[in-house]
């Protein structure tokens, strides 16, 4: 699930983080290169082959249901084949819920969290300082 960290008004840049969440726990926050076109490609390539999927497996093993929402690089054929290959429970598109609080918890509640903490504990610089995984992982 991606979701964008938005900034306050003076600061007016965002950042991309994603992050897998379960019942068991959730992964590390995978933060997007600043500037990085987020295609399927790169989604495929650094946040489910080299981040998510791996710290998902060590988390559970191979017991989980991977499900997304309709982001573009999410619904890719590159991106469909290779969960249909390496997760052995995946949604495939057509059965992803619609866009709701209930069923997309992440981009509801967690982000809107995340955020207020981050703002309320720490003085943000500048984008930059936001990509410090220590940053955002200590909230």
């Amino acid at each position: 699930m991606t979701s964008s960290l938005k900034g306050r008004i003076h600061f007016s840049q965002s950042i991309v983080v994603s992050v897998a969440v379960s019942n068991l726990r959730q992964t590390s926050l995978v933060l997007v290169q600043p500037g990085a076109k987020v295609n399927s490609s790169y989604y495929c390539d650094v946040v489910l082959n080299q981040c998510l999927l791996p710290d998902i497996q060590k988390l559970s093993g191979n017991n989980f249901t991977f499900q997304q929402y309709g982001a573009p690089a999410h619904r890719s054929r590159q991106t469909v084949a290779i969960l249909r290959l390496c997760v052995s429970e995946s949604m495939e598109p057509e059965n992803w819920p619609p866009n709701s609080p209930d069923l997309n918890p992440v981009d509801y509640s967690i982000w809107g969290a995340l955020q207020r903490l981050v703002y309320r504990r720490r003085r943000i610089r500048d984008v930059e300082y936001l990509h410090l995984k220590e940053v955002l992982q200590t909230c």
